[in-house]
């Protein structure tokens, strides 16, 4: 398994408003993407979360949408090329269910709704829900007993959850049924619609779960920067890969350290593995720094029978204008990990 290390207990900077951060050693296994996506049109730190949807009428006509959070919503094909944008001003999450994708927007203060055509691979924003509360910054869908849920967080660590019949969902008539307080700013969060929980990250502590059904619940910590299981400041992007057979894992991006950290989904969500991504051997693709949003998808695609993982970069120097997503096959994390060698 090819490796590196991290030198140990390097204090860099998270960025210029961020405290320094202590980036500890941790085995670490190297991985390359396969290609990436158009440049943003513009300079600097602006695109922010990727997410992936199928098309269930033919999978090599998917699209990937990426958030730009001074512009809109872009939307790529499965080669990296732009094919629309929508102007919907400064949304930050973008998260997917069947045929329709929610945006956090925090111009309006609202959740963002999209649907998606699989006849012609167009995406087209519907409406907006007002949250209620400012500036919603991550976001995360989720699809349980039929009803379609839209999970907005907050950098004040409070976290949201509206419902809404699936059918009803591009109707805007979702409703506001649970609130939660986490201490510190949140950002990332992915819904296990099957485990009918939610993984939430909150930015200076750890990853969190947090029962979907039970309103009474409480959340129950799955890992923590403390830990010094491969987490630091920030956590950031959280997605999910599940396979056929029920088993699956999170993943998380560490992102002062350029890493992402690999659990079972399963409790009690042991850490089985950590990757970073280098520039890929031919040069064609550069490696990723800084990651804020990640997606996943298990959906076997055309070159990528096991799906995808596909992530934000903040730097992407063959190019004046920074930052795009890059798309890595799962099939290759499995092998860099040795995820496909496990019972």
């Amino acid at each position: 398994m090819k490796r590196h290390f991290p030198l140990a207990a390097l204090l860099v900077a998270a960025c210029a408003t961020e405290p320094a951060q202590d980036i500890y050693e941790v085995e670490t296994a190297n991985v390359y993407a396969a290609f990436e996506t158009d440049p943003m049109p513009t300079k600097g730190d602006t695109a922010d979360d990727p997410a992936l949807w199928v098309n269930p009428d033919d999978a090599s006509k998917s699209l990937i949408l990426g958030t730009n959070k001074d512009e809109g919503l872009y939307v790529y094909d499965l080669t990296g090329k732009k094919t629309q944008f929508i102007d919907t001003g400064r949304i930050n999450n973008v998260d997917v269910r069947g045929n329709v994708a929610i945006a956090s927007n925090d111009e309006t203060n609202s959740i963002s709704w999209f649907s998606i055509d699989p006849a012609t691979q167009t995406v087209t924003h519907i409406g907006d829900t007002p949250t209620l509360k400012d500036e919603p910054y991550g976001i995360c869908a989720g699809l349980i007993d039929d009803n379609f849920l839209a999970i907005p967080t907050y950098k004040d660590g409070t976290i949201q959850v509206w419902s809404v019949p699936y059918d009803e969902a591009a109707g805007l008539n979702a409703e506001l049924v649970r609130t939660h307080k986490f201490d510190s700013q949140l950002e990332g969060c992915v819904v296990e619609d099957d485990g009918r929980q939610v993984f939430v990250g909150e930015e200076e502590y750890g990853i969190w779960k947090l029962d979907l059904v039970n309103d009474e619940s409480t959340p129950i910590s799955v890992d923590s920067i403390a830990a010094r299981q491969g987490l630091v400041a920030d956590v950031e992007g959280i997605s999910i890969w599940k396979g056929e057979e029920g088993y699956g894992y999170l993943v998380a991006s560490a992102q002062a350290a350029n890493r992402y950290v690999i659990y079972d989904l399963e409790p009690p969500h042991a850490r089985v593995g950590v990757i970073s991504i280098v520039e890929s051997p031919d040069g064609s693709v550069d490696g990723v720094t800084h990651t804020d949003g990640l997606d996943i998808n298990s959906t076997p695609l055309p070159g990528f029978p096991k799906g995808v993982m596909i992530v934000q970069d903040d730097a992407n120097p063959k190019s004046e204008i920074n930052q795009n997503y890059k798309i890595i096959d799962w099939a290759r994390i499995e092998a860099a990990t040795r995820l496909n060698d496990r019972p």
